[in-house]
């Protein structure tokens, strides 16, 4: 899965969306990941999922409620300091149904993670929406 943790930031592929963060300054990337899973139509791929993941992770720290800081975060979080953009709402209520898509039964995320033993994955993403939320 090319996951080392159950940590949103912690798979290549999630990792490889956020250096492509750096090329924009606003939302159209974010926009662009959540839009992919909403979108798609039958089974979810994972990487699609991953980035929407990290997608949301953006979205709730653009709203100042940062999760885990570590180096797999350090890219997002320079990003959300440099570009304190504001969320529309309807974003974050996409991103809420993106969730919600994520973790449900036609993902090939959620699959992976139930295969190796999805509670602490399942509290991160939750873990996520909440802050994603407010």
């Amino acid at each position: 899965m090319g996951a080392w943790g159950h940590g949103i930031f912690d798979n290549d592929d999630a990792g490889d969306w956020a250096f492509g963060l750096e090329e924009t300054d606003d939302l159209s990337l974010v926009e662009e990941a959540i839009d992919t899973v909403l979108e798609a139509e039958g089974y979810l791929d994972a990487p699609d999922a991953s980035v929407a993941l990290a997608a949301c992770e953006v979205i709730a720290r653009l709203q100042g409620r940062y999760g885990t800081r570590d180096s797999s975060t350090e890219t997002v979080d320079a990003w959300v300091e440099a570009h304190p953009l504001r969320v529309p709402p309807e974003l974050v209520e996409r991103a809420d149904l993106a969730i919600d898509r994520i973790i449900g039964p036609e993902s090939e995320l959620r699959e992976l993670w139930d295969d190796a033993g999805s509670e602490a994955w399942l509290a991160a993403v939750e873990e996520l929406r909440g802050r994603v939320r407010g």
